[in-house]
């Protein structure tokens, strides 16, 4: 393991960082399960700091780690054995048991993996507890990320699509990089968190990565052992052309028996050199990206294809569904790139085999910040689904912007098919509707194991891993998200508070809440009630009203001198609200039901149209860019109140991020509200400056 250069001894503030203040580095602790995840659990221990004992079970300040296997032939008492042997029959293999009992505390579960799990979530109580009594299994058998790298073969580093945080970690010179201490660490980070999947380049495929499984195998073998170590399965971004561009073929029709043939000998090559390779997975036929439909052939030929060759294997195809026609023309206002995603997988429900996976976005659009939850997650009743999350903050303010992402990502998850329902407590909701049709439940355990979430990942090469510190928050809590439906957003930014800042009651609440509020701000000063896509193009920081308004990518606001918004109604518009469920549907049809949040996105208004709240549109657009300046204000100088509880260097880099934040929330406040002003006419009713 990685001792001397690992993050436990730096100053960066980590989640992880709370092992050097836990008391498991003043017990002793006794690993008795033999195996590589328990020699990586000892490993941990001794960069902790915690003692090595012998095997012999002695009274006293212990922590025993085994599995239920290896603690039956242990000494230990026989009714004890019963009661770990029963509360571990009740987990899944991931799953865990934490125990005490007369001053020993008891980490137990029925695989190395669970064992892991359990090691890293005792690493979270803050206390040897005489009363802990904790059972835990994973929610969704799939907790995966995708890395968006570039290798860049005539670049010293390799770049991060979407990336904020600097340079890939895993590429450098147009290889893997040779020195993957740093690696080691990054794996760590995403074990104390459950992370067991990970694919490590851009969906997007360029020419030197679509070589990774031809010319750089062993490498990747390489990483596989480490990831292997942490209980991460390794997964590579395939180019669905690579029999044309990589294996000399004159075609890439999925039905072809050459191309078949070549990926299957492709495959097995590479499960020769990583046993427990993931598998694969894909972009096709969506922003340039070559696919089946280049052959008159559907997805499911080509996600079966590649299906077939890695089953003796037992792998898995990932087939993104983020698939549109990107050539759309603003004056047509029939064509909706929102449909799209339903409209070419829905009817192919119960058509994939069975080691694929559907991968859906959240929305139907592309990670705005603020728009439905796709109705494709609710469509495919006979299909593995995952749904994907973006931890990278493309459209939420690129890690320079503050927005906690973890608490709208809850509110998909609480996203219920059968109908609107009234909130009772998101948690509870995710937790009780196990056998419902919320988003949580469709990529639970229950669909088997081959559902859960996948999430773009938002590290790069800064020491602090994510560019902006706070934006730690956001890894931490979708792989928290992604193990447990019963726990809050709120709740889990109250432990990566508590584990990365040594900070008092008081302090930790005025953090709490900037960060819990942060996403609201964000909204407030962008773009409004669900419309979306005022981005300047290309770098989606900063505002452009009219930026994507005539552009080929369908992102469009229809903005006029009498209202604003997009008619998504079957009744007058492109039909889009009737691709939910019949309770939904009926909301969204409406106006005078659609939610607020939402309205823009279903509906084209007059600027006097009046909201819930009571308030006119166009008043709305004014008062809310002009609080969420105001809330940024107040983000700033709860930030500095903190400053001599904060080491120097993270306080002083957050401190000048809110300061662009603040600097970018009053371009967006001015920008957006004259705009508005000048296409309306109306002035603002409180007789603010307006340019």
């Amino acid at each position: 393991m990685n001792d001397d250069e690992s993050f436990f001894a730096t100053s960066d503030p980590c989640w992880l960082a709370a092992a050097l203040r836990h008391p498991v580095r003043e017990a002793a602790v006794d690993v008795i399960t033999s195996g590589l995840l328990s020699e990586t659990i000892a490993a941990e221990l001794s960069v902790i700091g915690a003692t090595d004992v012998s095997r012999s079970l002695r009274p006293g300040s212990r922590v025993v780690i085994g599995t239920v296997e290896a603690l039956r032939g242990a000494e230990i008492e026989p009714g004890l054995i019963a009661e770990l042997t029963w509360r571990c029959g009740a987990v899944s293999d991931e799953g865990f048991v934490l125990l005490s009992s007369k001053d020993v505390v008891y980490i137990a579960a029925l695989t190395e993996r669970g064992l892991l799990y359990g090691f890293y979530r005792f690493l979270r109580e803050p206390h040897l507890r005489p009363d802990l009594a904790i059972a835990e299994s994973p929610a969704r058998p799939i907790r995966m990320l995708n890395h968006w790298d570039n290798m860049h073969a005539d670049s010293p580093l390799g770049s991060v699509e979407r990336g904020y945080a600097g340079p890939s970690i895993f590429f450098h010179d147009g290889r893997i990089v040779i020195d993957k201490r740093r690696i080691i660490d990054y794996s760590r980070l995403l074990a104390s968190i459950g992370i067991n999947a990970i694919a490590i380049n851009n969906v997007n495929v360029h020419q030197t990565e679509a070589r990774l499984l031809v010319d750089q195998l062993t490498e990747l073998a390489d990483l596989a052992d480490i990831f292997r170590r942490f209980g991460i399965a390794l997964f590579v971004s395939v180019d669905f052309a690579a029999p044309l561009s990589v294996g000399g073929l004159n075609t890439a029709d999925p039905l072809d028996t050459n191309v078949e043939h070549w990926w299957t000998e492709l495959t097995a090559r590479v499960y020769r050199a990583i046993p427990d390779f993931g598998g694969y997975l894909v972009k096709a036929d969506s922003e340039g990206r070559p696919g089946p439909f280049e052959y008159g052939r559907g997805h499911a030929d080509g996600a079966n294809m590649l299906a077939r060759a890695l089953r003796p294997f037992d792998g898995t195809v990932f087939w993104r569904c983020f698939v549109y026609n990107a050539q759309q023309d603003w004056r047509d206002r029939t064509t909706d790139r929102a449909r799209a995603a339903f409209g070419h997988f829905a009817p192919l429900d119960g058509t994939f085999d069975d080691n694929v996976v559907l991968q859906i976005k959240t929305g139907p659009m592309d990670f705005q910040v603020r728009e439905p939850v796709s109705p494709l997650l609710g469509a495919l009743p006979k299909t593995n689904l995952a749904v994907e999350l973006q931890i990278t903050q493309e459209y939420t303010g690129h890690q320079i912007d503050l927005f906690y992402l973890p608490r709208t990502w809850e509110e998909i998850l609480d996203f219920d098919f059968d109908g609107p329902h009234a909130d009772s407590g998101r948690a509870s909701q995710r937790s009780s509707s196990s056998e419902g049709r919320t988003v949580a439940a469709l990529t639970s355990a229950r669909r088997g194991r081959r559902a859960g979430m996948v999430a773009v990942s938002n590290v790069g090469a800064d020491a602090n891993w994510t560019g902006n510190t706070l934006a730690q928050a956001n890894l931490y809590g979708y792989g928290r998200l992604a193990w447990s439906d019963d726990i809050s957003s709120s709740e889990i930014l109250e432990e990566w508070i508590r584990l990365t800042f040594d900070l008092d009651d008081t302090d930790e609440h005025a953090l709490h809440h900037v960060m819990y509020e942060s996403p609201d701000t964000y909204e407030q000063y962008t773009a409004p009630l669900g419309v979306g896509w005022m981005v300047t193009p290309h770098t989606h920081y900063g505002p452009s009203v009219d930026g994507y308004e005539y552009s080929k990518w369908g992102t469009y606001h229809f903005a006029d001198h009498t209202g604003i918004g997009v008619d998504r109604t079957v009744t007058t518009g492109t039909g889009y609200a009737g691709q939910y469920p019949t309770g939904w549907a009926q909301q969204y049809e409406f106006v005078e039901r659609c939610p607020d949040e939402l309205l823009l996105f279903f509906h084209h208004v007059p600027y006097t149209h009046v909201l819930h709240t009571g308030s006119t549109v166009i008043q709305h657009i004014y008062d809310s860019h002009f609080r969420g300046v105001e809330q940024v204000e107040n983000m700033v100088s709860t930030w500095n109140s903190l400053r001599e509880r904060i080491p120097s260097p993270v306080h002083d880099d957050v401190n000048s991020r809110l300061q662009l934040q603040l600097r970018n929330a009053i371009e967006w406040r001015d920008q957006v509200c004259t705009y508005f002003l000048r296409k309306s006419g109306i002035a603002d009713a409180r007789g603010r400056r307006i340019y």
